[in-house]
């Protein structure tokens, strides 16, 4: 009993003697944490402090952060000339290629995972293979078929090419294989048809992956440049990104303060988007993490 207690008390003494430099680490590393935090906001501090600035105060030195008077107008006068358009344009083609890969690569991924057909893997790395070939490639044949369906210039030359994704392909089925196929057969011992197995069994098991996917789709289409530079010559069907390339670039001086103004509006839609599945975000990224 006696040796129990010194080694207790040893313990405690070790503890309490190693705790104030453990408190000291993890204040540093907040310091730390913080200090970078910051600096990563300046950026966006002085682009909603230059939206409200006059433009002859823009680039004058020291930076006025707070402006003495601020131009709200930066705000409203885009939405005159058509952002409002833009801004349409982007959330129906990014809301649409956002809800149709979480539909058809949680498929394909379900399909790829647990079920046993000739030809299974090789349509798997044929898939996979694409990722290997860079944008610039595919970019004039797409365009070309796109342009024999007559859907340059609408939504659907927009929106169908995005309609499914590689990557959301073989994340799904990574995460389908990590779900035990015991599931599967209880299910249909239980009678469940395979359209329930997959809706009310499966997709229930992978949401922290299908959050993640939803915010990696929804940022890809919201940001997403080329592609729409390529199949879109009517301003009625510009997208944020075109319209600020666009709209600005036209004028002999462009309105910085204007630019930064609609920079900083389209960045709201991405952010709504992390925050709202933020959670799923992250569970998703431990378990892949965890799945090596």
């Amino acid at each position: 009993m006696q040796t129990t207690r010194s080694v207790d008390f040893s313990r405690v003494r070790t503890a309490r003697q190693a705790s104030p430099w453990r408190s000291i680490g993890y204040v540093a590393l907040y310091v730390v944490v913080v200090a970078g935090a910051a600096f990563m906001l300046v950026p966006f501090v002085y682009a909603l402090s230059g939206s409200l600035t006059p433009e002859r105060d823009l680039f004058t030195t020291p930076i006025k952060w707070i402006p003495a008077q601020p131009q709200w107008q930066n705000y409203v006068v885009p939405f005159e000339n058509n952002y409002a358009r833009y801004f349409l344009n982007s959330a129906i083609v990014s809301l649409i290629q956002t809800a149709s890969p979480l539909l058809l690569c949680s498929l394909a991924g379900y399909s790829l995972a647990k079920f046993n057909y000739p030809g299974r893997t090789f349509v798997f790395v044929f898939i996979l293979s694409t990722i290997m070939l860079p944008l610039q490639v595919t970019l004039i044949p797409a365009f070309l078929i796109v342009k024999q369906f007559g859907w340059v210039d609408n939504y659907l030359g927009l929106i169908v090419p995005g309609l499914a994704t590689t990557f959301g392909t073989f994340l799904m089925r990574q995460f389908f294989l990590g779900v035990p196929s015991e599931y599967i057969d209880a299910a249909r011992i239980d009678g469940a048809s395979e359209p329930a197995i997959y809706w009310r069994i499966m997709l229930p098991m992978i949401r922290a992956p299908l959050g993640a996917l939803a915010i990696f789709s929804f940022t890809g289409s919201w940001n997403s440049f080329l592609w729409p530079l390529v199949i879109i010559n009517d301003d009625q069907m510009r997208t944020i990104p075109l319209g600020i390339v666009f709209y600005f670039g036209a004028t002999r001086v462009p309105e910085y303060g204007q630019l930064l103004a609609v920079s900083l509006l389209a960045t709201l839609p991405v952010l709504a988007v992390f925050l709202l599945m933020q959670r799923e975000f992250m569970k998703g990224a431990a378990l892949s993490g965890l799945k090596g």
